[in-house]
């Protein structure tokens, strides 16, 4: 089973990203706009919870090509992850599902190409992303 250090497996899901990336910033800020049940919780890879979680999974934090949700007890990766994430927000987000018969090889073949070029296309931040005050208490870092 999945190896959470400090994270309980009854908690809520969690989202392991880069927070220096400008584009993964701003899908941790979709997220917590349109999360409306709190059901996501994040880590930065950069951070103590999830650099660990990462390498839990098998995956090189100091190589943040993968996209890490981990809920219930198991892993999601790449797009997999991505389309989880989405239908998990619920309404007419769960359309999306729809994504998920596509090939998985195809869909992540994009997802490469997106997360190996995004600090070209998107920027990087010097610093990790900030919650605000009333967004920190969803943060593990």
């Amino acid at each position: 089973m999945i190896a959470m250090t400090d994270v309980d497996q009854t908690q809520k899901a969690v989202i392991v990203f880069d927070g220096v990336c400008a584009l993964c910033s701003r899908w941790v800020r979709f997220l917590l706009r349109f999360d409306t049940h709190g059901r996501y919780r994040f880590a930065a890879m950069q951070g103590t919870h999830g650099r660990a979680l990462l390498q839990a999974q098998g995956l090189d934090p100091e190589d943040p090509s993968s996209f890490l949700l981990l809920e219930q007890g198991r892993a999601w990766t790449d797009t997999d992850a991505i389309l989880r994430v989405l239908v998990g927000l619920g309404g007419a987000w769960r359309l999306l599902r729809v994504l998920g018969w596509l090939p998985r090889r195809l869909r992540d073949r994009a997802y490469r190409a997106l997360a190996r070029n995004r600090y070209r296309w998107f920027g990087r931040h010097d610093t990790c992303f900030l919650p605000t005050a009333e967004q920190a208490a969803r943060f593990l870092d």
